[in-house]
């Protein structure tokens, strides 16, 4: 049986990296591996669920833009040119990883939920995110309304690599879509949204496949998980997101180098 003091160090640790490009998986694999938790269906279930938790602060940061997306709420374009951002954009962002993410996640969690493979992700991750910033044209589009059909589908199979822990959704993303003539800012924006749907749809599929693993004596341990990572996603949202609209990659990617590093001298020498 897992600890509330599991849940609660996860959970922060999830609410302070899920809104920034370093891997939230990956940070949560590697505070695990830290904590000594025992890596079953549980706690595979688990970091997805309180994923969902970190995700339910973008729905309140952006409610009236999603709800505009249904046509429920009436918002003004960002564009110039009148253009809004609609459901269609986002369906066919996240359809490269729903697809064939679907297809590959039960050899994702046998094969690749572990520290080394997460070091892998941080530094191959790094490396992206350091060429979409050498990227010298100019973005083509500068607010997330002027994106196009084929722009939203780029970004969606460059999530695609965010399959692999370590290299993050949203680095994975961001960086796509500068490499796909997106700025940084409306990259950003379109990664959280985006998100939604996806963090919606994988927690749902571990749910329904490991709930047979899991017992009543595991609700506290969910609760608090979901409950801690809500709130510090929740405080940190607001400033993470601007920060990542206007920080260069490369400082991240810097970071998650200086990470791989500790953590393979960690597990070299342990």
């Amino acid at each position: 049986m897992h600890s509330i003091f599991e849940a609660v160090i996860i959970g922060i640790v999830e609410g302070l990296t899920e809104f920034l490009p370093v891997s939230s998986t990956g940070h949560m694999i590697l505070a695990q591996s830290l904590l000594n938790t025992q890596n079953d269906e549980v706690m595979k279930t688990f970091d997805f669920v309180i994923q969902l938790g970190a995700i339910m602060a973008v729905v309140i940061i952006y409610w009236k833009r999603i709800l505009s997306l249904f046509g429920l709420v009436k918002r003004k374009s960002e564009s110039a040119r009148g253009k809004k951002l609609n459901l269609l954009h986002i369906l066919i962002g996240i359809l490269p990883a729903g697809v064939i993410g679907l297809s590959v996640n039960k050899i994702v969690d046998e094969k690749l939920f572990n520290s080394a493979t997460v070091l892998i992700g941080l530094v191959l991750g790094g490396i992206l995110m350091i060429i979409a910033e050498k990227k010298k044209e100019k973005p083509s589009v500068t607010v997330m309304d002027d994106m196009t059909y084929r722009q939203a589908f780029y970004i969606g199979l460059w999530q695609l690599v965010s399959i692999w822990p370590g290299f993050s959704r949203s680095g994975s993303t961001i960086a796509g879509g500068m490499l796909s003539g997106v700025s940084r800012a409306a990259s950003a924006d379109f990664t959280f949204i985006m998100a939604i749907p996806i963090m919606f749809g994988a927690s749902g599929v571990y749910f329904l496949k490991n709930y047979h693993a899991l017992s009543t004596n595991d609700l506290p341990f969910f609760a608090v998980g979901f409950i801690v990572a809500f709130i510090v996603a929740l405080l940190a949202v607001v400033s993470f997101i601007k920060f990542v609209q206007k920080m260069k990659l490369t400082y991240f990617a810097y970071y998650r180098f200086a990470l791989a590093i500790v953590f393979a001298l960690y597990l070299y020498l342990s």
